[in-house]
């Protein structure tokens, strides 16, 4: 299982019964193989594509860069010319090699050359990229998901976006958030002082997702980009980055506009924004501040 998506038969019968109803394991009605999996995830944005447009007015559209059937979609005018906020989630497996072409990243960065616009980055989890097997098996038992195998390594794509943009973040490890008394996650420790943007008005906690990446910040200039916000860590089950004396990880940041770029650039996962998770006021708070 490293390195790839489960299959909807794996999904059932890990969640069992969760998906025993017809609409999801009857093979003609639901692709039962990795396609199918893959599917859960559009249909849990759903909710947060209505809710973007009921705030907006706007229909929110999606594209994969490269879909089931091996078609691309490249990021360029086609898809930026009339987009104010526009959201890239890093749910590629490092294998498939998916690097980010110059064009590309030449469109964003005329993208963000334009005044109130905004750039939502989400690389995903990189577990298991130690070659230290024990440390593998750790993680592994750090995040409790019998899904995501011992080596689920994301977000080459968007790396190169980072890199190519002067994103000075890595997405690291996949943490598991703490919960309260009622397996609720956690609130948020936030930073107010920063959020010049108010990014963060009305929200207390984000969703929980049993791995969430670390967006480790990797220059020391604190005015280039700021953390917003930290998400306490489930410091029961031991991991290699709590066992280096961390508590929490960096779960949303901001670069305000700097230079010749005029638009903002934020980090925070793709699950956030995926009801497969869970989504209450908070969250929806979150979502309404980010497409305002």
């Amino acid at each position: 299982m490293d390195n790839r998506f489960s299959t909807m038969t794996e999904v059932r019968r890990v969640a069992w019964p969760a998906y025993e109803d017809p609409q999801w394991s009857d093979p003609y009605r639901f692709q039962q193989g990795i396609t199918g999996s893959l599917e859960l995830f559009f249909w849990a944005w759903v909710p947060f594509q209505d809710f973007v447009e009921e705030v907006t007015g706007h229909p929110v559209p999606v594209y994969q860069r490269i879909d089931q059937a091996g078609f691309r979609t490249p990021l360029d005018e086609r898809v930026l010319d009339d987009t104010d906020v526009l959201f890239v989630f890093g749910l590629d497996h490092m294998i498939t090699g998916q690097e980010a072409q110059p064009g590309e990243i030449e469109a964003l960065r005329a993208f963000l050359t334009r005044e109130d616009t905004r750039l939502v980055l989400g690389p995903h989890h990189d577990v298991g990229a130690s070659d230290d097997l024990s440390e593998r098996d750790m993680e592994y038992h750090h995040h409790g998901d019998p899904l995501v195998p011992r080596q689920q390594r994301f977000a080459t794509y968007v790396r190169d976006l980072m890199k190519g943009l002067g994103v000075p973040v890595i997405n690291r490890y996949g943490l598991r958030p703490a919960t309260d008394a009622d397996n609720r996650i956690a609130p948020l420790s936030t930073v107010r002082d920063l959020d010049e943007k108010h990014w963060l008005q009305g929200v207390t906690n984000f969703n929980f997702h049993m791995h969430l990446p670390h967006y480790a910040v990797t220059v020391d200039e604190p005015e280039a980009i700021h953390v917003l916000a930290r998400q306490p860590i489930d410091t029961s089950r031991p991991h290699p980055f709590t066992q280096d004396g961390n508590t929490e990880f960096n779960m949303f940041l901001w670069m305000p506009p700097s230079g010749d770029r005029a638009g903002d650039v934020l980090l925070a996962d793709s699950t956030i924004f995926s009801t497969l998770f869970g989504a209450d006021d908070s969250l929806r708070n979150f979502w309404r501040n980010l497409v305002s």
